[in-house]
C-alpha cells in the first residue's frame, strides 16, 4: 500500500482554486454566458460538483473502517466520482460548439437529455480516457517500486484508447464547428491537428525501452488542453452555439459585461495570476518527494511463532 499522505494535496487544492476562479471570472466578463450556461447546464454542472466532493470524500471514509464491504463501497464511490465528473465535464464542454436550445432572449429552452447527442457523448468518452492515461502517467512520476511500474503499465495500456478516441474527438470538433457554427476548417484544425500529434507520442514515450514518464505526461496535458483549445478555436467568435435556432447564438460581443468591468477584470487577473501560479509551483515543489511503498506491519503473533 502507499502511503500518500498530503501528496495529493496540490492537485485538489489546484483544481479547487482554478474551478472557483474560472466560475468567478466568468460571471465577472460574460455575465450573460454565464447566467445561460448555469441555468441550461445546471443539472450537469451539480453533479459535476456532487461527485468531485464524492471522490474526495470517498479517500477519507474508505479508512474510517476495516469491513471488506466498507472499502469496497467507498472504492466504487470513488471509481464513480472519477469517472462520472469528467464525462459530464465533457459533455457539457462539447455542447458549446455542438449547440443548445436558446430562445430570442438567449435562455436555454431546452432539458436536461438535450445535452446530449452521439459527438458529445463520444466527447465525454475521450475526456474520461485521456485523464485517465494523464493520471497514469502521473503516478509514474510520483511513485516509485512496485507501484510506479503497474502505472507505468496501465499507462501503456491506456494510451491507445486515449489516443484514439482524443484524435477521433478532435476531428469531429472539426467537422461540428464548421457545420453548426459556420467556422473556418483550417483555424479549428490546427489546433485538433496539435492535440493529436499530442495524443500519438504520449503512445510513443510509454513505450520506449528508456521510459520517458514526464514526457508522457507532459503529452497528454498537452492533450487535454489541446481538446479545450480546438473547441474554443472552434467555437469562435461565440460562446455558445444555439441550434436550431443559429441565430441566438451568445457571442462574445453581447454576451460580455462593459469596457470599464472588462478593463479592471483584465488588471486583476494581470496581477493575481502569476501569484497563484507560483503558489501553485511552490506547493508541488514541496511535495514533489516520490512516494514508496511501505511494507505491511508484522504482527505480534508472527514474530512469537518465529
Amino acid at each position: 500500500m502507499v502511503d500518500a499522505g498530503d501528496g495529493d494535496a496540490p492537485v485538489w487544492d489546484g483544481n479547487e482554486v482554478w474551478l472557483v476562479v474560472a466560475a468567478g471570472a466568468t460571471f465577472a466578463a460574460f455575465p450573460a454566458w454565464y447566467a445561460t450556461m448555469f441555468s441550461g447546464f445546471y443539472i450537469a454542472l451539480l453533479l459535476i460538483l456532487v461527485l468531485l466532493i464524492v471522490r474526495v470524500v470517498s479517500f477519507e471514509w474508505r479508512e474510517k473502517r476495516d469491513g471488506v464491504r466498507w472499502r469496497a463501497t467507498w472504492l466504487w464511490a470513488n471509481t464513480i466520482g472519477s469517472v462520472g465528473a469528467p464525462f459530464i465535464w465533457g459533455v457539457a464542454l462539447a455542447n458549446l460548439v455542438h449547440g443548445v436550445p436558446l430562445n430570442s432572449s438567449h435562455e436555454f429552452s431546452g432539458d436536461f437529455l438535450d445535452l446530449f447527442s452521439a459527438y458529445t457523448v463520444v466527447a465525454g468518452l475521450a475526456v474520461v480516457a485521456i485523464f485517465m492515461a494523464h493520471g497514469a502517467t502521473y503516478l509514474t512520476l510520483r511513485t516509485a517500486g512496485d507501484f510506479c511500474e503497474r502505472a507505468a503499465a496501465l499507462a501503456r495500456r491506456l494510451s491507445i484508447p486515449a489516443s484514439i478516441l482524443g484524435i477521433v474527438i478532435v476531428a469531429w470538433t472539426v467537422v461540428v464547428a464548421h457545420d453548426n457554427n459556420e467556422r473556418a476548417i483550417l483555424p479549428t484544425a490546427i489546433v485538433a491537428a496539435v492535440a493529436g500529434i499530442a495524443l500519438i507520442l504520449a503512445v510513443a514515450f510509454t513505450r520506449i525501452r528508456v521510459r520517458r514518464s514526464g514526457w508522457a505526461f507532459a503529452m497528454t496535458g498537452l492533450a487535454a488542453i489541446g481538446f479545450v483549445a480546438t473547441v474554443f478555436t472552434g467555437l469562435y467568435p461565440r460562446v455558445l452555439v444555439s441550434d436550431p435556432n443559429f441565430a441566438n447564438s451568445l457571442t462574445i460581443s453581447n454576451a460580455a459585461s462593459g469596457q470599464y468591468a472588462l478593463k479592471v477584470i483584465t488588471v486583476v487577473a494581470a496581477i493575481f495570476t502569476p501569484l497563484v501560479l507560483l503558489y501553485q509551483g511552490w506547493t508541488y515543489y514541496v511535495f514533489r518527494v516520490r512516494l514508496r511503498g511501505e511494507p505491511p506491519p508484522i504482527s505480534s503473533a508472527s514474530g512469537d511463532a518465529r
